[in-house]
């Protein structure tokens, strides 16, 4: 009877279950440290010119978001060219995922523009480049009937933005020619053909 007492007493520990770790793969502590081009522009010292004013810029990346680079292509374009608060308020009201990590991006660019790259007005900025690159892929199993297999892709994306000072333009994309200017460009792409090995 003692015995049985004793083995009632011992507990027996639970089973651990295996968990899905990413963290090595994503994280800084490893060698995947992302895209480092990008940031490195705010270094740039330029030359001074004479009777030339360069407005300040910063440069800024947020790595590594748990989105589709294709998803995320649209939120990219559709501040570009604004103002830092007109791109916020309207991310503001986008029911996409990615346009939260797209607003944060932006008013982190703007806290950094303001602190560390002497850009006296926060409001004075506008959005000169936004653009995605494509992150870490990877891959997993879903289960399927009949012991088949798919594949499926966790996508990540990386976020680029430059913010720029002063107020943003009237036009960011370039107009659209009239068809006059159309017809004319058409020509003079004509006569200046030339046949290949002639004179």
């Amino acid at each position: 009877m003692n015995i049985v007492k004793n083995l009632l007493k011992t507990v027996v520990p639970a089973p651990q279950r295996a968990h899905m770790h990413l963290s090595a793969a994503l994280g800084t502590n490893s060698f995947n440290f992302g895209p480092r081009k990008w940031e490195r522009h705010n270094k740039t010292i330029f030359p001074p010119e004479e009777g030339v004013t360069r407005p300040a810029y910063v440069c800024h990346i947020k790595k590594n978001i748990r989105y589709s680079p294709e998803k995320m292509w649209y939120v990219a374009c559709l501040v570009r060219g604004m103002s830092v608060d007109e791109a916020v308020k309207q991310l503001s009201f986008v029911l996409k995922k990615g346009a939260r990590d797209v607003k944060a991006a932006i008013l982190e660019a703007q806290q950094l523009a303001v602190e560390k790259h002497n850009v006296e007005f926060r409001s004075n900025l506008w959005v000169a480049e936004s653009f995605v690159g494509k992150g870490r892929y990877f891959k997993g199993v879903r289960r399927h009937a009949r012991r088949r297999m798919g594949v499926v892709e966790y996508k990540h994306c990386h976020y680029f933005v430059r913010l720029e000072e002063g107020p943003p333009p009237e036009h960011y994309y370039p107009a659209n020619l009239t068809p006059q200017e159309q017809l004319d460009k058409w020509l003079d792409k004509m006569r200046k053909r030339r046949i290949t090995g002639s004179l």
